[in-house]
């Protein structure tokens, strides 16, 4: 992977992009998160799609912005990275956080989204991990998200079910994402804009299911089926397009792109191919 840079709306973002034919996939990590939870796609798959990943403003390499951290502004964000990419018409994937901002995006501007690929998406309901929903809470989040060993290892315990997945370079950029100058600001903001101890706001998660149910193009929604964060019956009960498939995965968590790589990479490419196709 080679990191580039590029400058939107005056802030520093950070992306890579393998180069390649056909409809470019474009990946948005989960709240927290960085592109390197996309390496074993930008790794495998790069030879036969043009893969595009990039950091959330706040998020791993990224310089912070002075945006508003909500799902709506990442998704603006995103639009305004195609524009400098010049990324007419991509495949949209995103895990988590990245889920609900791929869906967002495919609000904002349908014609460029050729397809959506979500994975564990987050906020298609009230339903969300109660850390995160503590952490909205004055005082006690930053407290939570105060960099540590800890906050480094109960991070990586929330995203994979098999914990020997986890490589020490894998280890390594989570503890960098922790430590980055902001992170607990951005991370902080994102989860006060669009929940509460009770839950994700009902407005926030409505929103999700109208799009999702709307959507014109295709669809596949995949769910980890021990995903501890988000639980999969909630993907299981949300209204797909007639476009839509979905697609649980044992012996999973949170984070199936990387956790369920080989299986994960086969569902990705035969999805690509068929919105290739159309």
């Amino acid at each position: 992977m080679i990191d580039r840079m590029a400058v939107v709306g005056g802030v520093k973002i950070r992306y890579v992009d393998t180069g390649g034919e056909g409809v470019p996939l474009f990946f948005c990590s989960g709240i927290g998160g960085s592109l390197e939870l996309w390496s074993r796609q930008l790794e495998a798959l790069a030879g036969s799609h043009r893969l595009v990943a990039w950091d959330y403003p706040g998020h791993g390499l990224s310089d912070m912005g002075r945006q508003l951290y909500d799902p709506d502004s990442y998704a603006a964000f995103a639009l305004a990275l195609l524009e400098v990419l010049g990324l007419e018409r991509v495949i949209a994937v995103g895990n988590s956080l990245g889920g609900t901002i791929a869906l967002r995006l495919s609000g904002l501007a349908p014609g460029r989204i050729a397809g959506l690929v979500l994975v564990a998406p987050a906020m298609l309901g009230p339903e969300v991990f109660l850390p995160f929903r503590i952490m909205s809470l004055p005082l006690l989040g930053e407290l939570m998200t105060k960099p540590s060993k800890t906050s480094v290892e109960h991070q990586l315990s929330a995203l994979f079910h098999d914990p020997t997945v986890v490589t020490e370079d894998l280890r390594a950029v989570v503890w960098r994402n922790v430590h980055k100058p902001g992170a607990a600001k951005a991370l902080l903001a994102t989860l006060r804009r669009t929940m509460s101890l009770a839950g994700v706001h009902e407005t926030v998660w409505r929103k999700s299911l109208e799009l999702l149910e709307a959507a014109t193009c295709p669809v596949l929604l995949v769910h980890g089926k021990q995903d501890v964060v988000l639980p999969f019956q909630r993907s299981e009960q949300s209204p797909l397009p007639v476009m839509g498939q979905l697609v649980l995965v044992d012996a999973c968590g949170h984070t199936p792109q990387f956790e369920r790589a080989e299986y994960f990479n086969d569902l990705l490419a035969t999805f690509a191919r068929r919105v290739g196709r159309h």
